[in-house]
């Protein structure tokens, strides 16, 4: 026979786990609660042969446990500890971000499942040689893996949300210059494409990218692209209306989302023109 004693003091972990318990699909499995002064000990007795199984039922129990109840309290003490230069809002954003990147289900390598038998298998360890085990000091000592794991995210979490808000920052202060400088052209054609973006004036007429880096307005790298030194142009030239020509369906492109931002109503998408015609037909000839 092998006997187990989880000694909890929250009355939501003891409901948690004595429904769960309840459903386990294994014979001879019998289970009890004693009240003491400061904890509850569940205590389970299993008078069958495989023992293996029983551990393994009980360790994944535990596991879902943690997960389902303690993960998101978990992630913002952890983040509080590592993070806490951050403000209550920041942080908040933050524990946002970390919970949905942890349950994404895009994810191919399944964080979830990972970190549940990372849990999993050290229950499993401790109590197939222990006979009780004390929850909440458990989870403070005996899954460092698993915390590793969870600070490795906050620390995704953090990265991405300083680059969001540089690139806010950015985007505020090119809005401001557009806004504050005098438009040097009424219209510009933007016939778009990822490797090579091209600019034409009202008349039709090629526009020479500025290559002027040192002048630039927009660094993106350390390296160019031809992207770069096109919104640089449309930033020196300030137009009132710019048209985009053949632009994807879609405009997930991070080109274009920036353009959106900085020249908002300025912006005009187009797909069915003369312009537009005449691109598609080069673009035919090409490949």
């Amino acid at each position: 026979m092998k006997s187990i004693c989880i000694k909890v003091s929250n009355s939501k972990t003891i409901n948690y786990l004595l429904t769960k318990i309840n459903q386990i699909q294994i014979d001879n499995v019998y289970f009890s609660l004693k009240k003491f002064k400061i904890y509850n000990n569940i205590i389970i007795h299993y008078k069958g042969n495989n023992t293996s199984l029983f551990l393994k039922k009980i360790s994944d129990i535990l596991s879902s446990l943690i997960i389902d109840l303690y993960e998101e309290e978990i992630v913002q003490k952890l983040l509080q500890s590592e993070y806490f230069y951050f403000n209550s809002l920041e942080q908040k954003q933050i524990l946002e971000n970390t919970i949905y990147d942890l349950y994404d289900e895009d994810e191919a390598l399944n964080p979830e499942k990972v970190r549940y038998n990372l849990i999993s298998n050290s229950f499993y360890m401790y109590l197939n040689v222990h006979h009780s085990v004390l929850l909440k000091g458990f989870i403070t000592f005996r899954i460092k893996d698993y915390f590793e794991m969870i600070l490795e995210q906050i620390d995704k979490s953090v990265n991405k949300y300083i680059v969001e808000q540089e690139y806010t920052e950015f985007i505020s202060l090119l809005k401001m210059y557009i806004n504050s400088e005098k438009s040097k052209c009424d219209l510009i054609h933007l016939v778009y494409s990822s490797s090579n973006p091209i600019l034409l004036d009202s008349n039709k007429n090629f526009i020479s990218l500025d290559l002027n880096t040192l002048g630039a307005k927009y660094l993106s790298d350390i390296s160019f692209s031809s992207n770069d030194f096109a919104l640089n142009t449309l930033l020196n030239l300030v137009p009132k209306k710019i048209y985009v020509h053949l632009a994807p369906d879609n405009c997930k492109d991070e080109f274009l989302n920036t353009l959106k931002l900085v020249f908002e109503d300025r912006l005009v998408f187009c797909n069915d023109c003369s312009i537009c015609n005449f691109y598609k037909n080069q673009k035919s000839r090409i490949f």
